[in-house]
This record gives structure tokens, sequence and C-alpha cells, in this order.
């Protein structure tokens, strides 16, 4: 890895402060990004990624060296390794009015930048519950990519996008739209970016031989569990409860199901779900009677998804072992 590394210039952001948005444009909701760039801002590629696991999932040394050769190989090719500067719109997450209520020297995080553009849209009536959507999984066109080579193809889902687009397992691919591919996160960049429906173009090798295709995208593909995202926390309507699922033992001496939502409220219950009349150490198995199958961060998500700000709940709950 040194002997990688020493051929970058390694710079290391922490706050969003100053950043150029337009350059630095990923999932802000990531704990952890790289990016591969010549000095005129040229970005080669990026290094990260993530979908309804823990934040390493995918990520791996083998993975990130080869993004890194990938990079390396497309600047020494780059017959406009040093060109002038593009000219572009500069755009700095300071420009949202949100942030001008953060001290001046307050550290911006990156899942903020999500929370000031969702408010900015929303105060100009032009959000929706679409923009949650963000960075969809490749999993979400039917590919599973090499956790040690981005680019490789690991399986293709049966009926999805891939498969209709003749994609293999084992196959490499070249380029997504015009991105070319070397990683998870440039697979998810250009998901991004793709159409709600329409056509993406894909490029990838067989056996040494180009292919040419396209992904056929459908009303929904975008759709993914964002119950693990930062920005998650500041939608609308909020449960206000929140704490640690039960583990299997608690919930089999209880008769539930592996699947079944169960977590225990914490020693801290806000006023909303406190005038509701849930307590702490209270566990919640959801709400309206239903049977729910999820997390306690789903179940989250799941409220903020499904229902209107002044809409009426009734948690169910188990209570010193009644419900």
């Amino acid at each position: 890895m040194a002997e990688l590394a020493d051929q970058f210039v390694l710079a290391r952001i922490v706050n969003m402060r100053g950043v150029d948005l337009t350059t630095f444009d990923f999932d802000y909701d990531l704990t952890w990004q790289a990016f591969f760039l010549n000095s005129n801002e040229h970005v080669y590629g990026r290094y990260g990624g993530r979908d309804e696991g823990p934040a390493e999932k995918g990520l791996s040394i083998a993975a990130l060296k080869y993004a890194m050769r990938a990079a390396l190989a497309k600047h020494g090719s780059d017959g406009y390794a040093q060109p002038e500067r593009l000219k572009k719109d500069v755009r700095q997450v300071e420009q949202f009015a949100a942030a001008r209520r953060v001290k001046n020297d307050a550290c911006i995080h990156c899942h903020q930048v999500h929370d000031f553009r969702r408010e900015q849209l929303m105060r100009a009536g032009k959000w929706s519950r679409d923009e949650v959507w963000v960075y969809p999984p490749p999993e979400n066109i039917g590919l599973t990519l090499d956790e040690k080579q981005g680019d490789r193809i690991q399986a293709v889902k049966a009926d999805s996008p891939a498969s209709g687009a003749g994609l293999r397992a084992g196959d490499v691919i070249e380029s997504l739209g015009d991105c070319p591919i070397a990683s998870y996160g440039d697979v998810q960049y250009t998901l991004h970016h793709a159409p709600k429906t329409g056509k993406l173009p894909i490029v990838w090798h067989r056996d040494g031989e180009k292919r040419r295709g396209d992904l056929m995208l459908r009303d929904g593909w975008r759709e993914s569990d964002i119950s693990w995202r930062g920005s998650m926390w500041g939608l609308e309507p909020q449960a206000f409860v929140y704490g640690q699922d039960l583990t299997m033992a608690e919930k089999r001496e209880l008769g539930l199901s592996a699947m079944r939502l169960a977590f225990r409220q914490g020693n801290f219950v806000p006023p909303e779900s406190r005038r509701a009349g849930i307590r702490a150490r209270d566990i919640i198995l959801g709400i309206d009677g239903q049977k729910m199958e999820m997390k306690m961060l789903q179940f989250n998500a799941h409220v903020r998804l499904n229902y209107k700000v002044g809409d009426r709940i009734v948690f169910n709950v188990i209570r010193n072992g009644m419900r």
C-alpha cells in the first residue's frame, strides 16, 4: 500500500466548509470516501460506498489498491492530464441557507450537506420523498460486485436490468453511462446520476471481447434501505422511539419470531413519545397492530416514508411482560 500511496499527493478532508461540492460530489452519508483526481480536478475515479450493511461492508484493501492502480493508469494515459482548469460553477455548503445556523468555528459534517439541500428544496416547494433514493447500490440493477476487484461481476440476479442486458458472473465492467468503472463507488456514483426510468448504457469485457448493452431501468428501481443514513433522521414525521434491538434469545423468550420488530426503548423518552404513553424500557413491537419484520432503524425509516405529519399511530408495546 505504501508504494502505491507514494505515487499520489495525499490530502484528507475532515470538514465540509469551503469544499467544492461540484468536484467532490459523493454520497454525503458515507463514513469515508476517496477521490482520485489530477491537479486540475479531473476525477479519475472514486472508492467507497455502502448499502444497508455496516459501514465497512464491501470495503477491502485489495479493492482500494485496484482502484488506485486504475487511477494511475488513467493518469498515465491521459493526454490532457495538465490542461487549464475547466470553468465550472463552484458550489459550497455555505451557500445553503441552513448552513448559516452553524457556528463559524463548528465543523460541518458530510451528512449535513444532504440535510441542508433537503431544507432548501422544501423551502422552494421542490422536495418530494423520491429525493431520499440517493446512490442506489449495484444490487438494485441486479449486480453483486467482487469485493477485491470493484469492476468484476460476482453474481447477476435473475430478471434484473443486468441479466436483461446480458451480463454474467465473471464479466468485467469497462464503463457505465459515460463513467469508467473500477470500484463499487464508481458504480454507485453513476447510478445516482442515472434516470428514474429509461436506458443506461453499459460496456463490459468477457473472455477478451468487448460487449455493449443497455440496462432497462423501471420505475422504482432506485429504492433501497435508507435506515443507515444519518440524513434519514432529519426527515419528517418522526416516531420519537429508539433503542437497542432485542437479541434472538430475548425474542424467543417472548415468543417472537427472529425477524419480528422488537426493540427496547432507551432510558431517555422524548416528550413527544412520552405524551403518547411510551415509557423507558418498553419493548416496541410496531404500530397499528402490524406484525412488522424489520429492525429499529428500519422502523424509524418506515414511519418517515409511509406516514405524513399529523397522521395518528398506535404503538404496540410490551411492558412488564404484558402487551
